[in-house]
């Protein structure tokens, strides 16, 4: 498990050596609001699945798309759910740091590109601490109207980052997730069956939770995994005891057989036997 570039060189590795793999990875996993959705829902739902471990999950909903004139107030909401998840970050053990100093210029940098860009760029910091001089913490934040050049629309985010994308008809928001690479996660928030049945049929993801974010991830009676960059193979449950055994068939011939029948030098009874044997197959 781990990133879609981790993933290609644990790939590399074991064909060399000839060794099977599983790999689940990542990727941007999109969360959809309709506009039938419970929004307070919804939007507690993405603030919690986002933040969870400051976002470095390979569930994590990646970013955001919501309906058309909304980003602005759905914005507003995210910040307070956010808010109230995490009234303090700096001291708060329920809120964790970022894993590396790397990943964290690397996350501080995707801020700043898009601050430089012009997109709308708002930190969640409800105490307004100073943070990320010693503990590597780091503020959630809320980006609006990012170009889709941008780091932060390409690479998966993998941090407390979400950017917001605005989309018109369902087909806007199927084609926006078609355009990128195969996600590990997907999440739709509504109430519109015909456009969650849409949602699921002409997109593709290792795995969905409809009016939730994540819990897909922990049903043992479903397999869990990745699909082409997100990964390959799957696990839990049975699936996990299949994905990690190998089968050995093993046959034993009875006393009786006609397995000689089967062998040169070959004749007229080999003929009769073998339009038999395809007469019955």
């Amino acid at each position: 498990t781990g990133s879609t570039a981790v993933g290609r060189q644990v790939a590399l590795a074991a064909a060399a050596n000839l060794t099977p793999v599983t790999l689940e990875l990542g990727g941007k996993s999109p969360a959809i609001f309709d506009a039938s959705c419970d929004l307070d829902a919804a939007v507690a739902s993405v603030a919690y699945g986002k933040l969870l471990n400051a976002g470095q999950t390979c569930i994590a909903p990646d970013y955001l798309m919501v309906p058309q004139g909304q980003g602005a107030a759905i914005a507003a909401k995210l910040a307070g759910a956010m808010a109230q998840l995490y009234p303090r970050l700096g001291d708060n053990p329920d809120y964790t740091a970022i894993v590396s100093e790397r990943h964290q210029r690397r996350l501080s940098d995707m801020v700043a590109e898009a601050r430089e860009s012009g997109a709308d760029v708002t930190e969640v910091n409800p105490a307004n601490e100073r943070l990320g001089v010693s503990d590597r913490k780091m503020a959630p934040v809320l980006v609006r109207n990012a170009g889709e050049s941008l780091r932060l629309m390409r690479e998966e985010i993998f941090g407390p980052v979400l950017p917001i994308v605005e989309y018109g008809a369902v087909d806007e928001a199927i084609d926006h997730v078609n355009r990128g690479e195969r996600p590990l996660a997907l999440y739709w928030f509504g109430k519109n069956s015909a456009n969650r049945q849409r949602i699921m049929r002409e997109t593709v993801a290792g795995g969905v939770t409809i009016n939730d974010s994540m819990m897909h991830l922990v049903q043992e009676r479903q397999p869990f995994g990745g699909v082409g960059e997100s990964g390959m193979g799957a696990y839990h449950g049975e699936w996990g005891f299949r994905t990690f055994s190998k089968e050995k068939p093993i046959f034993v011939q009875s006393r009786l057989s006609a397995g000689a029948l089967l062998r040169p030098p070959y004749g007229r009874t080999f003929e009769r036997l073998f339009r038999l044997l395809n007469l019955i197959t």
